[in-house]
């Protein structure tokens, strides 16, 4: 069941995020750091009914960020669409342990009907360039790689910009 988060959860999505973190290291993806993504980053987004989780027998075992906020890096990117009623897809995590099982799918279906129920234009995102597997996953989805932005607290290497227009 996907459902909004509450702030109680917040240690057991960080240990999810965390988990997550560790297995992109053991692959040599280094795109989230020990500071990102952090308890304030989830704070901030319940406390604007941003962040869902996938639970299965009341373990959290994926979360999403679906946000009508368009974060500062992305103002340099040319998107398809205007800057107009975008949703942005954020931290979209799965557990390892039960990653390739469509969890990361069903968190995607649930953020892009969101947008399209809330009449979106487009839902746009970020993922690490040397994770070839999220690029890969989001390209399968019909999403259309743009421009690059940077994240010098979390790499040197760019993060590719997607767009999905609905």
């Amino acid at each position: 069941m996907i459902a909004p988060a509450k702030i109680s959860q917040i240690p057991k999505i960080l240990k999810m995020t965390d988990a997550c973190r560790i297995a992109m290291e053991a692959n040599g993806i280094y795109q989230w750091t020990t500071d990102y993504p952090s308890k304030l980053a989830f704070e901030n987004d319940i406390g604007r009914n941003e962040l869902y989780v996938l639970q299965i027998d009341n373990e959290i075992v994926g979360c999403i960020v679906v946000s009508l906020l368009m974060d500062e890096e992305y103002t340099s990117v040319n998107w398809l669409t205007e800057n107009v009623n975008n949703y942005y897809i954020h931290r979209l995590a799965v557990h390892p342990k039960y990653q390739s099982k469509g969890f990361a799918q069903r968190l995607m279906d649930f953020g892009e009907s969101f947008a399209r129920e809330n009449n979106a234009v487009s839902v746009r995102l970020d993922t690490f360039s040397q994770n070839k597997r999220n690029q890969k996953f989001y390209e399968q989805r019909g999403y259309t790689k743009l421009g690059d932005i940077f994240f010098p607290k979390q790499s040197e290497h760019p993060f590719h910009c997607y767009e999905l227009v609905l």
